[in-house]
């Protein structure tokens, strides 16, 4: 799943909904315009490695199920999912929607819903039983005013450090035992520098580093305050955000200077390949760690970002039923498959992520993903900011400037003055 950030991508999106670009009788209607199952024509931004992996699983599967529908690949590669957005904005604006597009589950769809550009897919999950297998703290972040507008193929963890345990081992630190808190993180960190790594801590492109400051806002807030971000309920000039500001500053300090343009396998492989200690990132860097040959629990290790045990830091890929989709009975042919327990686990073993549906088999699942399936099942579930589960897409693309800004002049008071901006503007105060 790569997140779509970039913020030409939200502004076009948010162009969008408020030019009153919604969908009328003259777009197909409701039920998405024709019933046509000849083919399914879905748009993705997952055009190479463990996601284009991942989809040919998928296509495998909808193969075997719906031989009748042909499947065209509408993928479009590049800038981090933003070339698609831009590509798909511009469809729906002119009313040439594919039959299906991937989003983020949860806030994301928020300007697509107001374009009317989405159908209400409620009645889907009532003729097809997904309200019993899916569960309900993912119908609930799934629900706006009492209608569902996707259907998740997967759920993936967003708070996840991936770590060289070799570079622990040498350093003397146990790589199998997660430091207690930031501090203690910061310390061990210290530790690595001190024996001679020279970037402890690796990051990558503008998402990534948002996704490293929800971890810090989360492990320093906590799962009601983080949430409290979102709603108002906390506000961003409190001195735990302060706090959280401080942390995630002396964790760049640790991090490599020239991550800003690169993708996140980049930021991945230097764990894998031994030029750092950790990665923050979600867990389709599964994917490519088994790619690598490299052995869980021997050659790398993963615990939630310290603070944070005991949370699971939400997102979801999911496909929509677009109004006026010109094959709307091949579009529910394909989320028929990817709500089907066969579909979503042949698309997780190569994902990386987990199922949505609480009647898999963890047993058929490596150890890794056993462990998320258990935590998604016991600890208290938030959404993700960085990839489009907790603010629309118009609020993190200000979040996401500020932290740009922040990543070059270190500047921690125009970060905490931006972000409070972003959340009175997110909030329409």
């Amino acid at each position: 799943m790569r997140k779509a950030l970039a913020a030409a991508a939200g502004l076009t999106i948010t162009a969008l909904a408020l030019a009153g670009c919604s969908g009328t009788a003259d777009d197909g209607g409701s039920n998405g315009g024709s019933d046509d199952a000849s083919q399914v024509e879905v748009f993705t931004w997952w055009a190479s490695g463990s996601e284009k992996t991942g989809l040919d699983a998928l296509v495998k599967v909808f193969g075997e199920q719906y031989p009748d529908t042909e499947f065209v690949n509408a993928a479009v590669a590049g800038g981090a999912g933003s070339n698609a957005k831009n590509a798909l904005a511009s469809r729906l604006k002119a009313n040439n929607p594919p039959d299906s597009f991937q989003a983020h589950a949860g806030a994301e769809l928020t300007d697509y819903i107001e374009a009317e550009k989405i159908e209400d897919l409620s009645s889907f999950y009532e003729d097809n039983g997904l309200n019993d297998v899916f569960p309900s703290t993912l119908i609930d972040r799934l629900t706006v005013d009492g209608k569902i507008y996707s259907v998740p193929s997967n759920i993936h963890r967003a708070n996840v450090v991936w770590v060289n345990t070799d570079l622990l081992t040498q350093a003397g630190i146990d790589p199998m035992k997660a430091p207690a808190d930031l501090d203690a993180w910061l310390a061990d960190m210290k530790k690595l520098k001190d024996a001679g790594v020279e970037t402890p801590l690796s990051v990558a492109t503008d998402w990534t580093q948002v996704q490293l400051f929800e971890n810090v806002l989360l492990a320093d807030l906590g799962a009601e305050g983080y949430q409290g971000l979102w709603d108002g309920s906390t506000a961003f000039d409190d001195a735990e955000v302060t706090t959280a500001i401080e942390h995630y500053t002396e964790l760049l300090s640790y991090a490599n200077t020239d991550g800003t343009g690169q993708d996140w396998p980049v930021a991945t492989d230097m764990v894998i390949d031994g030029t750092a200690a950790y990665n923050v990132m979600g867990d389709w860097a599964l994917a490519e760690f088994d790619a690598k040959g490299k052995a869980y629990g021997t050659d790398y290790t993963t615990w939630p970002t310290p603070g944070t045990d005991g949370m699971f830091d939400f997102l979801a890929d999911s496909f929509t039923l677009p109004v006026g989709a010109p094959h709307a009975g091949g579009a529910k042919n394909w989320l028929k498959t990817i709500s089907s327990a066969d579909g979503q686990k042949a698309f997780n073993l190569a994902k990386g992520s987990i199922p949505a549906r609480t009647d898999a088999v963890a047993t058929d699942y490596p150890e890794y993903q056993q462990g998320a399936m258990a935590s998604f099942a016991e600890d208290t579930v938030v959404s993700s900011l960085a990839h489009g589960a907790a603010v629309k897409v118009s609020w993190l693309n200000d979040i996401t400037s500020a932290i740009g800004q922040f990543v070059s002049t270190k500047d921690g008071k125009s970060l905490q003055d931006a972000l409070v901006q972003a959340q009175a503007k997110g909030l329409g105060e």
